[in-house]
């Protein structure tokens, strides 16, 4: 009786240990997740906004291809000859994340559109003055664009972010974007006696704009 009694209290033990060892790796799962997530950074929000990290970097402006941007561009505290920043564009507003190495005048920087995936390269000189100039790629190095960026002072405001040109009627699109037009039309405009009586014929600008593809 007493050797079926301690059986039963050893098979007892035996499942409770069993059932706390099988709950310990679940419980420090658990635990390790949580750390984890407490550890990871943010998420990234898109469309990427201007960072306030990079407010304080010194500023270049200028053209990318066609385009206006506005560049931020400084060290990494972790890298001596690491740079990372950010450029916008002025016409949509759009942000472009970067990140690469500075080698004396060189600049070899990669770029990210939504801070994850690589969309292209810089490859840049910076002058004697301080303007940089160079080209961006796409990641295969295909489609190159050249860049000439001027650095700003400090204190002097950068380019507004979202500018439009004032809107025109047609008739004023057709003969700012045409000057031969324009010319014509001055010698064959009609008298002030007889324009209020002629019909004025309507005209419409043709035209398009030619805009950058960062990548895909």
């Amino acid at each position: 009786m007493k050797r079926r009694y301690a059986s039963g209290l050893s098979a007892l033990t035996f499942t409770l240990l069993a059932a706390l060892s099988a709950g310990l790796p679940l419980a420090a799962q658990a635990q390790s997740d949580a750390v984890k997530e407490l550890a990871a950074p943010p998420p990234i929000q898109l469309p990427l906004k201007p960072s306030p990290e990079f407010a304080r970097f010194p500023r270049y402006t200028g053209t990318l291809g066609k385009r206006a941007i506005v560049l931020r561009l400084g060290p990494k505290t972790d890298d001596p000859s690491g740079v990372h920043g950010e450029y916008q564009f002025t016409d949509t507003g759009e942000v472009i994340l970067i990140a690469g190495d500075r080698e004396g005048d060189t600049l070899e920087v990669e770029e990210s559109n939504d801070g994850t995936h690589i969309t292209g390269n810089w490859v840049g000189k910076f002058g004697p003055d301080g303007v940089l100039q160079g080209d961006r790629m796409n990641v295969d190095d295909s489609d190159p664009q050249p860049f000439d960026l001027h650095p700003l002072a400090a204190g002097q405001p950068s380019p507004a972010v979202g500018a439009r040109p004032a809107a025109q009627g047609p008739g004023q699109a057709a003969v700012s974007s045409r000057p031969d037009a324009q010319a014509s039309a001055s010698a064959t405009a009609p008298s002030s006696s007889s324009a209020s009586s002629a019909p004025v014929a309507a005209t419409h600008a043709v035209g398009g704009v030619s805009n950058l593809t960062i990548g895909d």
